[in-house]
């Protein structure tokens, strides 16, 4: 092949870097393949299980949207202070995992939950946030929350949040931590708006910062230049 000069006097092989690049390109195409078609397979459990929940609610005479409030207050009043709280949770919930991520625990689970989104797109993002909020939000907290109440429908949400991994307790911990705090939403409104509001907020957000950040980068010196 016909040799050109690299930045730093050294000779490159046009036909070995088409290769490279060309292999680079198909495995990148792979990845994006498989990570769509693991993300519906995801996003469609997740829809089964809300409809599950939405299913046995109505069949133990509950709605799967609403409850008693603890408040008192109910209507639009208790849907707007539903959502009100739940932007909160949202909040706070985003900016703690970011602090947290600077842990060794939290990089571990970074890395191990990373390829779950890896090659998603945009709008993939946006539906796999939508279904995991919704069902989940009408399975434990609609559905269980009612009937067993916080602590143990919160638990259970955390153990569906186990992953092998070197951070399989932390995550299970943290899903426990944020049941209790949706659950504490739905039963002081009586109303499932800001739950589902606030998971579906977390969840895009931190999944696309899973997706486009890795954990394990190192940095280049001089954007790679004379990195080794």
């Amino acid at each position: 092949g016909v040799s050109v000069v690299a930045p730093l006097g050294r000779p490159w092989k046009c036909g070995a870097v088409r290769g490279r690049v060309d292999s680079a390109h198909f495995t990148r195409r792979l990845e994006q393949r498989d990570g769509s078609r693991s993300g519906t397979w995801i996003a469609l459990a997740y829809c089964a299980l809300g409809a599950l929940g939405a299913t046995l609610a109505e069949a133990f005479g509950q709605s799967p949207l609403t409850t008693r409030p603890w408040l008192g207050e109910a209507g639009p009043i208790a849907a707007l202070g539903s959502l009100a709280l739940g932007a909160l949770v949202a909040a706070v919930t985003v900016r703690t995992t970011r602090v947290l991520g600077r842990a060794g625990w939290a990089r571990a689970l970074h890395a191990d939950l990373r390829p779950i989104v890896h090659g998603l797109s945009d709008g993939e993002i946006v539906l796999m946030a939508l279904a995991s909020g919704v069902g989940e939000e009408l399975f434990f907290r609609g559905c269980l929350t009612p009937l067993f109440g916080i602590f143990v429908s919160s638990a259970a949400f955390g153990v569906l949040h186990q992953v092998r991994g070197r951070a399989r307790w932390a995550w299970a911990g943290w899903a426990t931590l944020m049941g209790v705090a949706f659950a504490t939403i739905y039963k002081l409104t009586g109303h499932l708006a800001g739950p589902i509001a606030s998971h579906v907020a977390v969840n895009l957000v931190n999944l696309r910062y899973l997706r486009d950040h890795d954990p394990e980068a190192k940095p280049r010196a001089l954007g790679g230049l004379l990195a080794r």
